[in-house]
């Protein structure tokens, strides 16, 4: 056994030295950029609203420890996560490579959208962009990302038939070709094997569901120090190492996962990404100096998704973004439950003391900072556990 475990390491080694061995030291160099760049550029936008208060946050009063504290703690950190992660990848990256290019729309949409939400927030009232705004706009990201992927895929994979796979864990995968496989157009061909050609329109509704999910998730999950960063950053690790498993067909053939050509540039932005992101967790650990704002959350839950739908791990998110799925889930089951009850007894009553859940633990007395250690132990299991899945033959 031991054998044969440094007898992988050994063929690892020489895949990294190589395969890839230009796009992994540029993805090295490009996170050292990115983490000193955006560690630079937070450590100013802090020392300039001391002075000036221009961007600091509105804090609704929802009645928790220490909550008061936090009141006007410069807020859109998002800004310097998608700058430093730009630069790092237009230096480094191959701005050829249509993931690439797909990963810097989705970044600079994302932004867009959750920089609108802090800016009314700020100048406006503290309620910012509607829901239903939020996720108009997550549904158009959704459609042109999901048209893109469906209707452009001998682009992406070497035979176009190929183009609607993905990965199911364990007990809905199949072998086909010495890859664990699920076909979206095996939905449509189960009722009728002619609609086979229309697997779009199961593909894409399922992309737009995920983008929507997991941004909304991101962006609920950001209201304890550090826990959307955090949790953001092993995620970030566990799919740039399954990047870097599905850029090699010795890899993926080996773990029968799906081969993807070209995915290997990739790295550099997911790499810029978790840089930043380690960076804004050095001033955003508790007590918080900065807030990333829904720029920031909104845009780390986008990428997070479109990573996952690129390496065809993206009906995995329920494991591997656990936690933003069980805080989405612990909003939508608050909310109806009330109104349920609300409507048809006329009281009120709710299953969490708060939600989203890490509010309900405050609400039991638990401290922000445990809260954010136990959730980071939680993502960690969550993401070996995938890898597990995953990996295991």
């Amino acid at each position: 056994m031991i054998i044969h475990i440094l007898k992988n390491v050994m063929i690892l080694n020489l895949y990294f030295s190589i395969n890839i061995n230009s796009v992994f030291f540029r993805s090295v160099i490009a996170f050292f950029l990115s983490f000193f760049l955006s560690l630079f550029l937070y450590k100013k936008i802090i020392c300039w609203n001391k002075k000036n208060s221009v961007i600091g946050e509105h804090i609704r009063d929802l009645g928790l420890l220490g909550q008061k504290e936090k009141e006007g703690t410069p807020t859109m950190g998002g800004i310097i996560m998608i700058l430093s992660t730009l630069i790092s990848t237009i230096i480094f990256s191959s701005l050829n490579n249509i993931y690439v290019i797909i990963l810097i729309i989705t970044m600079l949409f994302m932004g867009g959208l959750g920089f609108l939400d802090d800016f009314i927030k700020i100048k406006y009232n503290k309620k910012g962009l509607s829901i239903m705004g939020k996720i108009l706009g997550q549904i158009l990201l959704g459609f042109f990302i999901g048209s893109i992927m469906s209707f452009n895929t001998s682009i992406f994979l070497s035979k176009k038939e190929d183009g609607f796979k993905t990965t199911i864990p364990i007990f809905y995968t199949y072998h086909h070709n010495n890859q664990k496989e699920f076909d979206y157009a095996s939905i449509l061909s189960w009722y009728n094997k002619e609609w086979k050609k229309y697997a779009w329109g199961v593909s894409i509704p399922i992309f737009m569901i995920i983008i929507i999910f997991f941004s909304n998730g991101a962006n609920i999950t950001d209201g304890i120090d550090g826990l959307t960063a955090g949790i953001s950053s092993i995620i970030f690790s566990t799919l740039s190492l399954l990047s870097i498993i599905s850029s090699s067909k010795i890899y993926s053939s080996y773990f029968h996962l799906i081969y993807i050509p070209n995915i290997e540039e990739i790295l550099i932005f997911s790499f810029s990404f978790l840089g930043t992101l380690i960076s804004f967790l050095w001033y955003n650990t508790y007590p918080s100096q900065i807030f990333m704002g829904d720029t920031g959350s909104l845009t780390i839950g986008g990428v997070i998704a479109i990573l996952a739908i690129i390496n065809r791990k993206e009906l995995t998110l329920p494991i591997l973004g656990g936690i933003f799925f069980i805080e989405n889930i612990s909003v939508i089951i608050q909310v109806l439950y009330f109104r349920y009850y609300k409507k048809k007894y006329g009281i009120e009553k709710r299953i969490f003391l708060m939600a989203p859940l890490h509010h309900h633990f405050q609400k039991l007395g638990y401290h922000e900072n445990k809260i954010f250690y136990r959730f980071m132990i939680i993502q960690i299991m969550l993401s070996i556990l995938l890898v597990f899945i995953l990996l295991v033959k």
